[in-house]
């Protein structure tokens, strides 16, 4: 589209030029061939945003700065409760009790605006009506026109959610431990597909999510139900506790010890000080959260998972078992503990997993001297 000027004077900017040093170039172009007196202060800050538009694309692409459309997305999860709980933990970090650690599953709000909100909250109508206006307006603008009437949308749609809670205050759950308590935890575990243990329950140990939840709640889950010795929840803490013990007490010390403090509400700049003290290692905050809450989450999960393939081809159902070459160790010739390769007789590799990894990576957890 060629930049060219109409019978009312307007001038069009040619779009197709992306890089700000070509917009540059063509605004000079239009102030050398308009006449000053239609080069009026209106001309003059489109041609500044002609300009600008560009400079900030390419700002975006390079530095990968969030645009408009992601801000939505971003203030959508920042401002529903369940998107500010999900970023915290124990301690002095706030109260994680979400079962989902991936933020990506947050991209409305739980709360709906429903018909009936929109009939009984007193301004609620107007400004449902209002939004709807600023809508059918920003289907035609453009530019920076357009931009600020997207901001507008973003902010009068959270003022609704601020407009209902005020009026009528959603009901929240925030002790959990009283309804796990109560709960019936019998399941039923079966193989799946891929050969890996699917269970029934409403929490299990195969599941790394479950894992940090309990985790996360640990405390006032045990002092809940440490004396109710018919509450299925009791048992499943004292299971979890065999699991901790058997995944991180003599193979990962540093792992076992971030656990404790963790229970023991420390926050992570403590932890972060007696890591350096204990074990010589200096960890950055947010690489202590990433451990507490995806790292040993799975780890854990990982060793009830191998747990019940041993338990299941021991007493259930004939395994078959081999010998790793490297440490000897005669283990379950499953996806969990072997490789699968092809070219081999019985479709394994000849060293486990373990053996492999610490083979081919440095475990930064080491062993006590």
């Amino acid at each position: 589209m060629e930049t060219k000027e109409n019978s009312a004077g307007y001038i069009k900017m040619d779009f197709s030029l992306q890089e700000p040093a070509e917009r540059v170039q063509k605004v000079n172009e239009i102030i050398a061939n308009t006449p000053s007196e239609k080069l009026t202060p209106y001309y003059i800050e489109k041609l500044t945003d002609y300009i600008i538009f560009a400079m900030d694309k390419k700002e975006r692409l390079q530095n990968n700065v969030l645009t408009s459309n992601h801000m939505k997305t971003v203030n959508d999860r920042e401002f529903s409760f369940e998107g500010l709980v999900e970023r915290l933990e124990n301690g002095e970090d706030g109260i994680y009790s979400m079962i989902a650690n991936d933020k990506n599953i947050i991209f409305s709000h739980k709360i709906e605006i429903t018909e009936e909100d929109i009939e009984t909250i007193p301004g609620m109508r107007e400004l449902v009506d209002a939004i709807k206006l600023i809508e059918e307006k920003k289907k035609t603008a453009r530019g920076h026109r357009a931009y600020l009437l997207q901001k507008q949308l973003i902010e009068m749609r959270k003022d609704q959610y601020v407009l209902k809670s005020a009026y009528r205050a959603p009901i929240r759950m925030m002790n959990i431990k009283k309804t796990f308590t109560s709960l019936n935890l019998a399941e039923t575990v079966t193989l799946d597909a891929s050969g890996l243990p699917h269970s029934t329950g409403y929490i299990n140990f195969y599941n790394p999510t479950h894992i940090s939840l309990l985790l996360c709640n640990y405390s006032k889950i045990k002092e809940e139900c440490w004396d109710k010795f018919e509450s299925d929840l009791r048992w499943m803490m004292e299971d979890l506790d065999t699991l901790i013990d058997k995944t991180f007490k003599d193979k990962y010390p540093l792992y076992y010890d971030l656990i404790i403090y963790k229970i023991d509400g420390k926050s992570n700049a403590e932890i972060q000080t007696r890591l350096s003290i204990d074990h010589g290692v200096c960890h950055s905050v947010e690489y202590i959260s990433a451990l507490w809450r995806n790292k040993i989450p799975k780890m854990i999960a990982e060793t009830a998972t191998k747990e019940w393939l041993i338990w299941h081809y021991t007493n259930e159902e004939r395994g078959q078992w081999k010998r790793c070459s490297r440490c000897g160790q005669i283990k379950l010739a499953n996806n969990m503990f072997f490789s699968k390769n092809n070219t081999s007789k019985d479709g394994w590799y000849s060293i486990c997993k373990e053996c492999r990894n610490a083979k081919n990576k440095k475990i930064l957890p080491k062993e006590r001297s």
